[in-house]
């Protein structure tokens, strides 16, 4: 140490250097890191969706789910396989053990799904892979308004899908944009059974026909006056006229047209799901998922800016508007823990500047909490871990930790030059004070670092929620201790001078008081011992009684500032009873509490990729008004107890009040 302290003074403007650009590669490194609300717990997890049409749930899991579930076994790294089995779709969750890539196991899976498609009879559906998504990674819902009232739920849908999807699906970061609601627009062909006697026509003959006429296609070309024309044969169906024309067969000469057995009409096709809005009515929304490892308040605010473009675009009276956005509540959390940062380090300067009892020793020490901080963005950044309320609240509590280290350094240094020849250089008093105690400081440093390697071990979701905060303190605490190693010696020299008065103590007088008060309890629990093991015991049996009676939960709970809502109906209740119950309960929300802005519900599932839900199952999303508009609670506990005795009576539903990264999480 005395080799190295001696070497840092003699080369004071590298290592200057050096501590600059580690500042501006941490702040750098904070720029680029993902920011999410709470760290992502989803397991290496590939979905496996296959939609039947009409098949009973036990049909699925005969025909469909146990022939991917066969085909999907032996993959390497594989953890287990979970299926569902609902009337229609078939859902297959295969875990990997953690650490796989992700994309290396949607490899395997893929390879393994021409082996699935082959199991499952024909006609019985193809089974497809989930997105590339998160459990927490849905982040935006949003809701589209038509503020003339002339526009049906099949026009609405089909704006969503042909041009607001394919437009904010472009935005890097997404993944996949997930619609429900509406009618999706269908040809329906009603068969007349009397018309198919008369021509002496099957349903099959018809499928056939009308498979094998909605088709382009193309003839090559031809030469003509030295130039060439593509020849092309059209017969997409575009309009019911389209088919209406189609011919059958012909019959003594006279063509079978498919309007002559058949009443051809537009509709929608089977709904398994559906979404509605403040007790009003249906409505069409839009969920947009994001990509793995995508920065989330990136991303949302790509979005809207696309979103405003899109807007502009829509035909007149149309608007997207989002009702759910991830990105508030990851600004309240960075800006929570960044704000308790901020305050930690003023309150830890303003002690340092009282205790230490100088203006320059205080700042040598104060200025190791930024470099620890940006030193542990660096190693954020090689480590691929994102800033969340977990990772950055680890750096909150190292805050006092940080300059621990340092504060020896400091201290010893100070001592030295009051005790030290006034002939004597103050760069070689600084190189044996930090000498004589850099030893003690790595050690101390060091056994902080080990009290969190615990953490590191925990597996699954523990595992993925404490890890990032295990990684930031030993990152920070790192950092202090490279401070206090490479740069205190530096800073000391650099900006301590000798006192005026050589000899003294050097406390503050805040120290000298408190000293005054601590010796006198120091020399009675010395001379009574018996004392001071009495009083350890009885507060060791104090903490002992109350532990118990503390009460316990996995993480504390995050106030998300919003509501969601489960609700769990029959399960042999219809789609139409299951809408009519969620209005009943949306209108009841919304004319007893104020404090509601608006609800969202989602009844079932539209497209796969997030939900599964079967129809007796909904969710509603509650959004509130600011907590100081609040009239008929003071706290968002006292407003989820009353209204959930408000719905307590609510015949043929139990409902569960959560909140939406929660319910996720739970889900996970």
């Amino acid at each position: 140490m005395h080799a190295l302290s001696k070497f840092l003074l003699s080369n004071r403007l590298l290592i200057v250097l050096l501590a600059a650009l580690t500042l501006a590669a941490g702040a750098w490194s904070y720029r680029q890191l993902p920011i999410d609300a709470f760290p992502d717990v989803t397991p290496a997890l590939v979905q496996v969706f296959t939609e039947t049409e009409g098949l009973a749930p036990e049909e699925v899991e005969k025909y469909v789910t146990y022939p991917v579930e066969v085909a999907m076994n032996g993959l390497p790294n594989l953890k287990e396989i979970r299926s569902v089995s609902n009337f229609g779709l078939s859902v297959i969750n295969i875990y990997f053990k953690d650490g796989t890539d992700i994309y290396f196991a949607r490899q395997l899976v893929n390879e393994r799904m021409q082996m699935a498609r082959e199991g499952i009879p024909e006609g019985f559906g193809e089974p497809e892979m989930g997105p590339i998504a998160t459990g927490l990674g849905q982040i935006l819902f949003y809701v589209l308004e038509d503020e003339t009232a002339t526009r049906s739920d099949l026009e609405m849908r089909e704006i969503q899908d042909w041009l607001i999807k394919f437009n904010i699906q472009t935005v890097p970061g997404v993944t996949e944009i997930l619609s429900l609601g509406g009618e999706v627009k269908q040809f329906h062909i009603d068969i007349r059974p009397a018309d198919l006697l008369r021509y002496d026509l099957t349903i099959d003959e018809i499928l056939e026909r009308v498979r094998s006429n909605n088709s382009n296609a193309g003839a090559q070309f031809i030469v003509q006056n030295s130039e060439e024309y593509i020849v092309r044969s059209i017969g997409l169906v575009e309009k019911i006229a389209d088919l209406d024309h189609l011919v059958l067969k012909v019959q003594d000469g006279t063509p079978v047209y498919l309007k002559q057995v058949a009443d051809i009409v537009i509709g929608g096709e089977i709904r398994r799901g559906l979404a509605t809005m403040d007790g009003k009515g249906e409505v069409v929304v839009g969920m947009i998922l994001k990509l793995i490892g995508a920065n989330t308040s990136t991303v949302i605010t790509d979005i809207k800016t696309r979103m405003a473009e899109v807007n502009k675009a829509l035909p007149e009276g149309v608007k997207v508007v989002p009702y759910y956005d991830q990105a508030k509540l990851v600004e309240k959390c960075i800006g929570t823990v960044t704000d308790a940062l901020l305050q930690g380090i003023i309150l830890v300067a303003l002690v340092l500047l009282v205790f230490m009892g100088g203006l320059r020793p205080s700042v040598v020490v104060a200025f190791s909490i930024p470099f620890s901080i940006l030193f542990a963005f660096v190693l954020m950044k090689l480590f691929n871990l994102s800033a969340n309320l977990m990772s950055l609240g680890g750096l909150a509590i190292a805050i006092g930790m940080m300059v621990d280290g340092t504060i020896v350094i400091v201290e010893n240094v100070d001592r030295m030059l009051r005790k030290a020849d006034p002939l004597e250089s103050r760069a070689h008093v600084v190189v044996k004070a930090c000498a004589e105690v850099g030893r003690p400081i790595l050690f101390a440093i060091s056994i902080i670092i080990i009290v969190f390697l615990p953490l590191f071990t925990l597996q699954g979701v523990e595992g993925k929620t404490f890890r990032p905060l295990a990684y930031t303190v030993s990152f920070a605490m790192l950092g202090s201790l490279i401070y206090a190693w490479f740069l205190a010696p530096v800073a000391a020299e650099m900006l301590m001078r000798r006192p005026k008065k050589t000899g003294q103590a050097g406390e503050s007088v805040i120290v000298r008081w408190f000293l005054a008060l601590y010796a006198p309890l120091v020399g009675l629990f010395v001379k009574r011992r018996l004392l001071a093991v009495i009083l350890s015991v009885a507060m060791l049996l104090a903490g002992l009684f109350i532990f118990p009676r503390l009460g316990s939960e996995f993480v504390p709970r995050l106030n998300e500032g919003d509501l969601m809502v489960r609700a769990t109906m029959a399960p042999s209740i219809s789609l139409h009873d299951s809408r009519d119950t969620i209005l009943r309960f949306e209108r009841r929300m919304m004319e007893k509490f104020p404090e509601v802005e608006r609800i969202v519900s989602r009844v079932g599932r539209g497209e796969v990729g997030a939900h599964a839900d079967p129809v007796n199952s909904a969710e509603s999303f509650v959004a509130l008004k600011p907590q100081e508009q609040w009239q008929t609670a003071q706290t968002s506990d006292e407003l989820y107890r009353l209204m959930s005795e408000e719905v307590e009576t609510f015949p043929g539903v139990q409902f569960n009040f959560t909140q939406s990264i929660a319910a996720a999480v739970d889900e996970l």
